[in-house]
C-alpha cells in the first residue's frame, strides 16, 4: 500500500516534498495512461449513429473517464495508426 501525499500550505512545502524519492507514494495499480492532444480541433464531423451504439460509446467513455467525443476521437486516431488489414 502506498503512502498518502500530504496537503501543502505553500509552494515551498510542495517543492521541498518533490525533492525526495517518491517511490513509496507510488502505487502502480493506480497509474493511468495520459493522452495529450496537440493539434487544434478545427474541423467538425456530423455522424448518424443508432441510439444503442451511442449509449455504448458513452458508457465505455465514462468507464475510461473521458467525454464521449474525446473517446471517439482517440478511437479513430488509434484505428488510423494501425497498419491496413489489422
Amino acid at each position: 500500500m502506498s503512502k498518502r501525499v500530504p496537503n501543502f500550505k505553500t509552494d515551498e512545502e510542495a517543492e521541498a516534498f518533490l525533492e525526495q524519492d517518491l517511490a513509496e507514494y507510488l502505487d502502480p495499480a493506480n497509474l493511468q495512461r495520459i493522452h495529450f492532444e496537440y493539434q487544434p480541433k478545427d474541423t467538425q464531423l456530423n455522424l448518424r449513429l443508432s441510439k444503442n451504439l451511442l449509449q455504448a460509446i458513452k458508457a465505455r467513455a465514462a468507464s475510461h473517464g473521458l467525454s464521449y467525443q474525446k473517446f471517439i476521437r482517440l478511437t479513430l486516431e488509434q484505428a488510423v495508426k494501425q497498419p491496413p488489414g489489422d
